[in-house]
């Protein structure tokens, strides 16, 4: 009876250890994951969305998001190639494209990618003009995304985009570069003004050279201005030859004149 007790819970201590090195864990990866799998360890490969079973003693899986993430790169002082010391942002999203490399050849890929855009905007920023870098914003973020896409692979990332957020000045420096943005518009804005009244002139000695060819186009557009006014009063200045201003008085036959029955003087 003792022997048959004794061999129970050897039995029990036996099936309860297995219980737990064998038990079976399930693990899903969601639409928005993939999975890194080790076994005893070393990575197994990668898996994508779905549910898997494992033993937990010999085999571990890990998560890893792969939805696009945006990283801000704060203002940085740099000198631009002009001498013009400027504070320059950054915007960039990228996504985790192998998250092999991501997790197990980088220590942390986020900060190595904030690292590569920041040095990216300093040696970038060295070989631009200020102008350029106001006026071409959009053509520095492309070349920001060229420089640092190459590195940004070597993580396992793939960089999708680099935006310049930010250019700002210090204090002298903002109301100096203000000062000329508003010199220039003003230039503009006078250049334009005359081009417009040497364009209108032009027009005026047009019209006036086709009315000396043709007088009686000024008479016509007089009677057009006539013609679409309404309640106003329009004095014509014309000249004596072309209005009769005498008016004779009617004779008889004889010549003299008669009264007012009709006999003559």
């Amino acid at each position: 009876m003792v022997d048959t007790l004794w061999i129970l819970v050897l039995l029990a201590v036996l099936a309860f250890i297995l219980y737990k090195v064998f038990r079976f864990k399930r693990i899903t990866i969601f639409e928005h994951q993939k999975g890194l799998k080790y076994s005893h360890g070393r990575h197994a490969g990668v898996l994508g969305a779905g549910q898997y079973w494992i033993l937990p003693a010999f085999t571990s899986i890990v998560p890893v998001d792969i939805r696009p993430e945006f990283v801000t790169i704060p203002g940085q002082d740099v000198v631009s190639a002009d001498g013009v010391t400027v504070k320059i942002s950054l915007a960039a999203e990228y996504e985790v494209a192998d998250p092999n490399q991501a997790i197990n050849k980088t220590a942390n890929y986020r900060n190595a990618l904030y690292l590569t855009l920041q040095m990216a905007l300093r040696e970038l920023v060295t070989t631009e003009k200020i102008d350029d870098l106001m006026q071409n914003r959009a053509t520095i973020g492309k070349k920001f995304l060229e420089s640092s896409v190459a590195k940004a692979k070597e993580y396992g990332l793939t960089l999708k985009l680099v935006d310049v957020k930010d250019v700002m000045f210090a204090g002298e420096m903002k109301r100096a570069y203000a000062q000329v943005v508003k010199a220039q518009k003003e230039g503009q804005a006078a250049l334009e003004r005359a081009r417009g009244e040497t364009a209108a002139l032009r027009n005026l000695a047009n019209a006036a050279r086709i009315m000396d060819d043709n007088p009686n186009l000024l008479q016509l557009r007089a009677l057009q201005a006539f013609s679409e006014s309404a309640g106003n009063t329009m004095v014509f200045g014309l000249p004596n030859s072309s209005v009769p201003i005498t008016k004779q008085k009617p004779q008889n036959d004889s010549g003299a004149p008669k009264d007012r029955e009709g006999r003559e003087d």
